[in-house]
């Protein structure tokens, strides 16, 4: 009997269409072009857009990859740390724009919620039960940025990405490592009502601390 795993058939992805350069935040903070993409490699960023529109488009652009029907899908799984409301979930809304007559819901995981999402859907394509899964990650980050903070302006912005995962006796994610910590919440916040916080260099140095050492659990594995 052959093992049951989980490949990926579609994939797209989804961008505003403002785009805000370098030298655009250059004009309102002290900051320059040579500045970020020396330490971030970034150039540009896209700004606008709601996690609903964003989510809603980069999913269309997966089913039309793989060729996949909206009623051919059992299960979309939505990665947002910025829903559009709090009730109901975006990925209701999302499934409703899509035209999808399945089961629908969020993960909030912040920066590794796409991760989370893939290893969910992964998990239960692999159990059985379900055939297809829709996974889409999303955020609008720009809502909740502080534009006079270089330390965090210059990272954050909005987007979406999706992929479908169909059951396969292949399998394209070969494992995974989870982790949370939560006494670095202090270090990347974003508090109700206000604008995200970062301590850059001590989230830097954990996530550096976080790589290695999944690395290495997967050495002994």
């Amino acid at each position: 009997m052959s093992t049951r795993g989980a490949r990926i058939t579609g994939w797209g992805s989804a961008l505003p269409a403002t785009i805000v350069t370098n030298d655009d935040l250059a004009k309102t903070m002290d900051t320059s072009d040579d500045w970020i993409r020396e330490r971030t490699g970034i150039r540009e960023r896209r700004v606008g857009g709601t996690t609903t529109e964003l989510a809603t488009e980069a999913g269309r652009k997966a089913l039309e990859c793989a060729n996949c029907a909206p009623e051919a899908v059992d299960l979309l799984i939505l990665a947002t740390t910025t829903p559009d409301k709090l009730i109901p979930a975006t990925s209701a809304l999302v499934q409703q724009n899509l035209g999808l007559r399945c089961g629908a819901f969020d993960i909030n995981a912040a920066c590794s919620g796409f991760a989370y999402a893939m290893v969910t859907a992964h998990g239960l394509l692999v159990g059985g039960g379900f055939e297809r899964i829709l996974v889409i990650g999303c955020d609008t980050l720009s809502r909740f940025t502080d534009w006079t903070d270089r330390g965090t302006a210059i990272l954050f912005a909005d987007g979406g990405g999706a992929v479908l995962l169909e059951a396969s006796t292949e399998d394209s994610i070969l494992g995974w490592d989870l982790g949370a910590d939560g006494s670095a919440a202090a270090i990347l916040a974003c508090e109700l009502g206000e604008t995200i916080t970062m301590d850059g260099k001590e989230v830097f140095r954990r996530a550096v601390r976080a790589v290695v050492g999944s690395a290495e659990h997967a050495m002994k594995v």
